[in-house]
């Protein structure tokens, strides 16, 4: 790709983040005079930090954390790419840069062209300012100009649904409301570069769908478009490219469909090689805490099911204190971590009450019906009726499930996501003799 092509160049970026530690031989007892010693250590440190403008650290250990580590890439105009990997993979630190919020500290970044960044709920908006004022001071930050704003004002108001509160301070709009204007602002404005991250997931479920088929437009308009998400399935509609994250540098830039199957297979060797117990890219308070997760079905072997047998789903938990009441949801997602089929107690039963310590949630399937192929789970514990989330993990376990003859006719089904069972007749239409003048009546026939 010729520099004259690309809009973006990233050479050998890099970005390092200390990290401060608390030792062991603090924690032993320790008399006042060492406490006050260690104290005025501490405080001088951290005033020679802001003295010097640096990061300020806790701690009496410090270790080095490079987010990213020699990223190069670039990105010709009007792409779509989608950049993805685990949490913790350098993603958001690499859209960060590319807004130019914070400053790597290895490497350089070209940008030819106006780059709007929408980096999570209400990026670039003054609490104090009313939801008209920000919209123009968004588009100031572009550099479009006070007619440019104005003739897509009324569009961009319409779509993020906020007439009524159109003149209200954005300290008081909900998050719903901030993520519906920051969205409509970032993409009705007509920057050459968009940039967003995650923020896709937020808001109800409509939001999402009328976000999706925006950035469907924006991509056909040319413009160039770098997404950030876990929603393979959007990824996968939209990108054309994948560039693939894995601890701060890139594992994969190729193909959307290759990128999004590497992806996935790195998640399926960590559920199957680490504890759940373990596992450090999980959602939630931590009040209760998913420890293990399995399949199993008649014949007793852990995530391996065959087609139509009755399945249970078997999750571990402990809680570190008695939870008064909470739900909990389960997403069987294909090997493109779409989610096939969701089961939950909010709309299947009564929440779990007064639960403490360690426990099992078992859910019982009768008949899992789903065709044969790999599968995983997203599981999650939420407090109604906010439904906060106290544990949410994704690719928690994966279960393969075998081809069987479910119908018994010595032919397995292949086609789709689903089986079912099914009766067939075939029906013939034959007209019967009747008067001319008379509305002929269609006879029904069952062949023998």
């Amino acid at each position: 790709m010729s520099q004259n092509d690309s809009i973006i160049q990233v050479e050998n970026l890099s970005k390092k983040y200390l990290v401060g530690h608390e030792t062991a031989r603090r924690a032993r007892y320790r008399s006042l005079r060492e406490t006050l010693v260690w104290q005025v250590r501490n405080f001088g440190r951290k005033a020679l930090e802001m003295a010097q403008g640096r990061q300020l650290l806790h701690g009496d250990e410090v270790e080095e954390f490079w987010a990213l580590n020699h990223v190069s890439f670039e990105v010709a105009r009007g792409q779509i790419v989608g950049i993805i990997g685990r949490n913790g993979a350098g993603k958001s630190t690499l859209l960060k840069i590319l807004s130019r919020i914070t400053e790597p500290t290895d490497g350089r970044v070209r940008i030819d062209g106006r780059l709007a960044s929408l980096l999570e709920v209400g990026t670039g908006f003054h609490p104090e300012l009313t939801g008209r004022e920000n919209i123009f001071l968004n588009g100031a930050i572009l550099g479009m100009t006070k007619a440019e704003i104005k003739a897509k004002f009324d569009e961009i108001v319409a779509f993020a649904e906020v007439e009524r509160f159109l003149d209200t301070p954005v300290k008081h709009y909900s998050s719903g409301m901030y993520v519906r204007l920051a969205f409509a602002v970032a993409a009705h404005l007509e920057p050459e570069i968009l940039v967003v991250d995650e923020v896709l997931a937020v808001g109800d479920a409509a939001f999402q769908r009328k976000s999706l088929g925006k950035m469907q437009d924006v991509a056909k308009c040319g413009r160039t478009v770098l997404i950030v998400s876990h929603n393979m399935p959007m990824v996968r509609s939209l990108c054309s490219r994948a560039i693939v994250l894995s601890g701060g540098t890139v594992a994969f830039d190729g193909s959307v469909n290759d990128g999004i199957h590497q992806y996935l297979e790195t998640l399926h060797e960590l559920s199957a090689k680490s504890s759940l117990k373990d596992r450090k890219d999980r959602g939630g308070d931590g009040r209760l805490r998913f420890d293990d997760a399995y399949v199993v079905g008649t014949n007793g072997v852990k995530n391996v099911l065959h087609m139509g047998e009755e399945v249970s789903i078997i999750l571990a938990f402990s809680a570190t204190e008695t939870i008064r009441a909470f739900d909990v949801s389960i997403h069987v997602n294909d090997i493109w971590d779409q989610t096939v089929l969701r089961i939950a107690t909010r709309e299947t039963a009564e929440p779990f009450n007064n639960v403490a310590g360690n426990g099992s949630i078992i859910c019982i399937i009768p008949r899992l019906t789903l065709l044969s192929g790999r599968y995983s789970l997203l599981i999650a514990a939420s407090v109604p009726p906010a439904y906060e989330y106290l544990d949410h993990i994704s690719q928690a376990v994966t279960f393969e499930i075998l081809a069987d003859d479910v119908y018994g006719t010595g032919k397995v089904p292949e086609h789709g996501i689903f089986f079912t069972n099914c009766e067939w007749r075939c029906v013939l239409e034959s007209k019967c003799e009747a008067n001319l003048d008379a509305r002929v009546a269609p006879s029904l026939e069952t062949p023998r």
